[in-house]
């Protein structure tokens, strides 16, 4: 794959057993049909109402299983979905998160219970990515101290190194196009618009070809503090995130 060409990772987030089921089934189609091998956040044990879609899915766990053993790479997605701490998150996020600003013992405790459950249900994970992008320092001491060495965040265009973890940026959260750089498409499919689906098989039969892999990211890009030119373009992104946050807070509370 030629890294002059943009490269891009599909995410799909907030994966539980009480998901809207019927939604992921347009997208698990999707990704079968064009043989896509995505990241998967897992929720270890939801306890956010927003996330109670359905019943709890019986067969959800044997589910995620056979997506990794095809490929797919199971990433921890906190621990409970619980957003209740309004901690300074390392990047633009919402008012409230689940980890940014809790003590680091007991982030810990709650990384490494989450990665019990995942383990037990017969899962690998193997990165980390963070309800509401809300985590701060200690989140990545406490990653580093249970053997988590990924952050599926920010918002450069190559992954890069920061707090003693590699980070492999999210930028999008539609199917879009770019030039050059690397791309994670970021879905949540409880939540998204009905033709969001369609929209990716279409982006999907142009560009499945420049569409990697968390392994091939891993062998093929090789993180690095990033450099004056993209941390530059990282904080620029970062303002503009931000800003879109304030307004976006602001026209719920005029509302």
């Amino acid at each position: 794959m030629s890294r002059a060409s943009a490269q891009y990772l599909l995410r799909f987030d907030d994966l539980c057993p009480t998901m809207a089921r019927v939604r992921w089934k347009r997208f698990e189609r999707v990704l079968e049909e064009f043989a896509v091998r995505p990241i998967l956040a897992v929720v270890p044990d939801n306890r956010d109402p927003a996330l109670i879609c359905e019943p709890p899915d019986p067969d959800f766990w044997k589910k995620m299983r056979a997506w990794e053993e095809a490929g797919a790479t199971i990433a921890l997605h906190g621990y409970r979905h619980v957003c209740a701490s309004s901690g300074r998150s390392m990047i633009p996020a919402p008012t409230y998160t689940e980890f940014a600003g809790v003590p680091e013992h007991m982030q810990r405790r709650w990384i490494s219970e989450g990665l019990q459950i995942l383990r037990a249900h017969g899962l690998r994970p193997r990165l980390w990515i963070a309800p509401r992008h809300g985590f701060d320092e200690a989140t990545l001491r406490a990653l580093r101290a249970e053997g988590i060495q990924c952050v599926s965040d920010g918002l450069a265009r190559v992954p890069f190194v920061r707090g003693g973890l590699h980070w492999i940026p999210q930028q999008l959260w539609e199917p879009e196009e770019r030039r050059t750089g690397l791309w994670t498409i970021c879905i949540h499919s409880n939540t998204a618009a009905s033709g969001t689906a369609e929209r990716l098989r279409t982006f999907l039969a142009k560009n499945r070809a420049q569409v990697t892999t968390f392994d091939r990211v891993n062998a093929e890009w090789h993180p690095k503090r990033l450099g004056i030119v993209n941390r530059a373009r990282e904080l620029v992104a970062d303002a503009k995130r931000n800003r879109a946050i304030k307004r976006s807070a602001s026209q719920k509370v005029e509302s």
